[in-house]
């Protein structure tokens, strides 16, 4: 059966998240305008950094510092290429931390596809709320086959 293009999207996204090197969270992030991918983001060290899989976590406060999370670097690299953000769509494969949000915002999205809930910030949700982002969790099944939640 053909996927809708959320389930399309998300599926990328969750392909995208096979690149992270950092095993506390395999994250991936894919930005899109009109049906075109326009950027990609996983989960990973700035360039030329040691990676957490080669030299482990580097905790503070219970977050690892080592890595760029998957939406900021989909924005980072949109920035690096001269590609415009603003109208698009994320789809990652969890739910935005409060700084992932806060860019998001600043990029100009306007719409966000999610699938795991993983550390849900209520901060982050009433910025989303106050920005008018739309909000959308695609819950997948082992298959890889998307159903949307309410």
């Amino acid at each position: 059966m053909r996927p809708d293009w959320d389930s399309y999207f998300m599926k990328i996204a969750y392909a995208v998240s096979e690149r992270s090197t950092c095993d506390r969270a395999f994250v991936g992030a894919v930005l899109v305008l009109e049906k075109r991918i326009l950027t990609t983001g996983f989960n990973g060290s700035p360039a030329g950094q040691e990676h957490c899989d080669e030299a482990g976590h580097l905790m503070v406060d219970g977050h690892c510092v080592r890595t760029i999370h998957a939406e900021t670097n989909a924005i980072i690299q949109a920035a690096l290429h001269g590609v415009s953000t603003r109208g698009s769509t994320c789809y990652v494969t969890h739910l935005p931390c409060i700084n992932c949000t806060k860019v998001l915002i600043n990029a100009g999205i306007t719409r966000i596809v999610y699938g795991d809930a993983y550390r849900t910030d209520k901060n982050a949700l009433s910025f989303l709320k106050a920005a008018h982002i739309e909000l959308v969790h695609i819950e997948f099944n082992s298959a890889g086959v998307g159903h949307l939640q309410p």
